[in-house]
């Protein structure tokens, strides 16, 4: 993943091996992963004829690929799609844990990119989960107010006074269904 490819660039912080910080970069590659694909599923489908949303998932809620090309958007699609989302967020609640283990210089680029991404699923959400035929995305002012929270996130203050999200995302399903 783009997470791991990128430890050795970014390095560890003093007390932390590659070894201790390689699942949370693993996570955070996979966190973006499904969120390109969450995001892009429209896009995939009508200019490239592709489906890169899990096959098992999608018999699961019974979306069909017939539906995707079709870009229809029904109860279905909505319920994979808050169940892809749910996943993608559990991933990157195991990045953030990742990212003290970095390099100070690294911190910042990897909580910026962390919290902006994650907000690509939060503009799915507000999109009523159409992904078919609408693209989420965070736009360049938002992206800059998101990024001086990051910075944030990356101080020592931020431990002992730490920033609630205001948006909490609970999940009905637990992390070994969403695994």
């Amino acid at each position: 993943t783009v997470g791991l490819m990128s430890m050795p660039v970014f390095g560890t912080a003093p007390g932390y091996t590659y070894d201790i910080a390689k699942e949370p970069a693993l996570s955070l590659g996979v966190a973006f992963q499904i969120t390109n694909i969450l995001r892009d599923v429209g896009e995939d489908a009508t200019t490239r004829n592709r489906i890169y949303l899990p096959r098992q998932d999608m018999e699961r809620f019974g979306v069909t690929e017939e539906q995707i090309f079709n870009q229809r958007l029904d109860d279905n699609y909505i319920r994979l799609m808050k169940f892809l989302i749910a996943r993608a967020r559990m991933y990157y609640q195991r990045a953030k844990r990742g990212v003290p283990m970095l390099d100070t210089s690294a911190r910042l680029p990897v909580q910026s990119s962390l919290d902006c991404y994650g907000k690509i699923l939060d503009k799915i959400e507000e999109n009523g989960y159409d992904s078919l035929t609408k693209r989420a995305y965070v736009g360049k002012w938002e992206k800059m107010f998101i990024t001086l929270f990051s910075w944030y996130r990356t101080t020592d203050v931020a431990n002992f006074l730490p920033m609630d999200d205001n948006k909490s995302h609970t999940s009905e399903w637990t992390d070994e269904e969403l695994q």
